[in-house]
């Protein structure tokens, strides 16, 4: 699972603010700050990366900006 810390060095990584971040990965920029933040700071509960969201991470960083879908 994708922590707080590496989403954020992800995203520094790809020279990304966190609007960048937020529009390559098709969410909202509040979703980009919870990830980093790892905590909402009206609940105790962690806030988790979403599997999704790390895999989309590892697409932005290969290049892939879309997917067609197996070929063959």
């Amino acid at each position: 699972m994708m922590t707080p810390d590496q989403f954020k060095r992800w995203r520094k990584h790809q020279s990304f603010t966190q609007k960048q971040a937020a529009e390559a990965l098709g969410i909202s920029f509040a979703s980009v700050r919870l990830y980093e933040a790892g905590e909402r700071p009206d609940s105790p509960k962690p806030v988790e990366v979403p599997k999704h969201i790390e895999l989309a991470c590892a697409a932005v960083a290969l290049g892939i900006s879309s997917y067609d879908g197996p070929q063959g």
